[in-house]
Parts: C-alpha cells; structure tokens; sequence
C-alpha cells in the first residue's frame, strides 16, 4: 500500500452517539469526552485527529487545541478554522503558538462557511478564503506580509512568535463547488473530499490536478468518511444498521437542515448518492446511511478488516493520501479500527 496519513474525529459540535439522531448526555461535547477521544486515538496509533469547528453546538476549537495539545506527545492536531472568525494576523499568532504547544504538530483545516447572521455569495466567499490563507502563509513562513485585496489590506511586519519549523503548517481545505475547487488550487496544500463512488474520486483528483497546475502549484488529497469495521462483513452491516434503529425521517431531515451548508453543492452530493444507493450501498462497502441523521460527510465504509483495507488501498491508487475517519461512538469505533485495520495500513504523518 501506498504511505497514507490516518487521521481520526474528535466530536468536539456534539456530535457523537450510540443511535444516530437521538442525543445522549453521556456522548455530549466536553472538555473530558473530546480529551478521551483525542487520547484514545493517540493511544491507539492514528497519526492526526481532526478538531472540527461548529459555531451553535460544542466547545470552542482553539481552546481545546491548545489543551490537548499539552496532554499528548505524538499524535498530530488538525485544527478546523473557520474564515471569519478571527482577523487573520491574529490567527496567525495563535496558531504559532499552539504549534509551539504542540511541539511542531499543529495541521489546520480551513473552513470557508458563512458566519451564522451572514450570508456571502459563494465567490467572494471563497475569495475571502483564499485571502486568508495567502495572509496565513505568508506571515507563518516569517515574510512581511503586504497584502492589498478585497477583504483585507494589511502591511505588517512577522509576528515575534514562529511555528516550530518556521513555515505555516499545511492547510487542509475542501469543497466540491466550482469556486471552492478554485479556492483549493490556488491555496490549500491539501484538498479533502466527502465519500464519493470510485469513479467520481477519479474524476475528482483529476480536475484538481489540473486546476492546481494552472497556478504552477501541486495537491495532496485527503478522504473524509466515515468506518464501521466488525469481525465479518455481516457483523458490521448489522452494526450500521443499529446506529439509525432509533432515528425517524423528520428527526433526520431537521438535522440536515439546521447545517450552515446545507445547501452546498458537497451536501447536495451527499444527497445524490443517498437517492441512487440500493439498500443503503452506493458501490461495495458504501453506505449512505450515516448521511440521513447529518449534513456534510453522509457516508461510512462498511465491512470486515479485508474489506476496509482494500477500499482503503484503492482510494490510496486513485491519489488519496490522508484520511480522516470517524465512527459512532467515536472512542469505541476508534479502538476497533485501531485494532483490526490500522496496523495492516502503510501510514504516517502526512509529509508536504
């Protein structure tokens, strides 16, 4: 197998369960669940854990990172930033300093949503984005930053607080849109996608690829879904199918809704595999179910340990080089996977 980052979630938006859609106190987002899902999958051998950001549910993203990032030695941070939420010269002095923290093993995933109480055409939006990820590197790469767009303009000498090796670290980003796509090429270091059958991930590596040489520039690829492994294929189909034995259609579709994207065009996707999949399987070892109880990544890998690694090993041939997994609850299917599947994978931090 090709040399692929595992990365595992932490369910910092209240976003963890035993039946999807159907909360559960014991799984809600805390400083000690999140802190148990982070050391558990560093325990467990993953090599990056996602810190996802959501403005109305959960715990706040920086602070968490920055406390985590005290309590473990090896894993990497992949801390979700949400454009807008911070001016950009600060964001780049916090996040130095919680590289420092970490001790160089800070990642960020950039996120280009609008701000709830905002609404953004989807252009200028992304061309926001991209502003802040150019201010990003520039100022993390230690170089005054003179910058004159159409969101900032800012003249400013390098923060006194560097990254542990002097450079920004890499920025993930992700969207299936037209400008997002663009957005990606012209800045991300690594471009995430949702689950998608094999021939639109080809497609997909495809266009990015030749987006990004348009710039002069190169992608790495990152997976988003989710995992259900069990012991046998039938084992691991039953538990999929537990996870939504408590969820009804108008509880699943109010989920949806209330996503600041649920209108974006990787939702809609998500949407398009649900309604072609049969029985809940839009290809082998696919399973759009997870996607009726959420917005964004709608789907789960679904199947033994010889079927989850070889899914795994043909997104590795169709260019993936990292991803992110998650599954419900979280701890408990980290320590499967971590178990039955993470040690036949070729994996390790992701090198740029």
């Amino acid at each position: 197998m090709k040399p692929v980052e595992v990365s595992w979630f932490s369910a910092l938006c209240d976003d963890d369960y035993e039946f999807l859609g159907v909360p559960d106190q014991a799984l809600k987002s805390s400083w000690e669940h999140c802190r148990n899902i982070v050391l558990a999958a560093e325990k467990g051998g993953f090599d990056n854990i996602l810190l996802p950001s959501g403005y109305a549910l959960g715990i706040d993203t920086q602070m968490f990172a920055g406390a985590i990032a005290a309590l473990t030695k090896r894993i990497r941070l992949l801390m979700a930033i949400r454009v807008g939420e911070t001016w950009p010269p600060q964001l780049a002095r916090a996040i130095a300093t919680l590289d420092q923290i970490a001790g160089g093993r800070l990642t960020v995933n950039i996120i280009s949503s609008d701000m709830p109480g905002e609404t953004l055409p989807s252009k200028p939006r992304y061309d926001r984005t991209v502003e802040v990820m150019e201010i990003l590197k520039t100022i993390l790469n230690g170089q005054p930053l003179d910058h004159q767009g159409e969101f900032y303009k800012l003249k400013l000498d390098p923060p006194g607080v560097k990254t542990v090796s002097g450079k920004c670290p890499p920025l993930y980003f992700g969207g299936l849109s037209e400008d997002a796509r663009e957005a990606s090429a012209r800045a991300a270091d690594v471009y995430l996608m949702w689950p998608d059958t094999m021939d639109k991930v080809k497609d997909v590596v495809a266009d990015m690829t030749a987006r990004a040489a348009k710039y002069g520039r190169t992608l790495k690829f990152g997976y988003r879904v989710h995992v259900v492994v069990r012991e046998t294929e039938a084992e691991a189909r039953t538990a999929a199918n537990r996870l939504l034995s408590k969820l009804d259609a108008a509880t699943g579709d109010a989920i949806r809704a209330k996503s600041l994207d649920a209108t974006s065009v990787g939702v809609k996707r998500q949407a398009e595999l649900r309604d072609a999949a049969s029985d809940g399987y839009v290809e082998d070892n696919l399973w759009t179910g997870i996607g009726r109880a959420r917005s964004g990544c709608g789907a789960a890998l679904v199947g033994d340990p010889d079927q989850i690694v070889a899914k795994l090993n043909a997104y590795a041939e169709a260019g993936m080089e990292a991803f992110i997994l998650s599954g419900y609850p979280h701890a408990a299917e980290a320590d499967l996977f971590s178990r039955h599947v993470l040690p036949r994978l070729n994996h390790g931090p992701l090198v740029m």
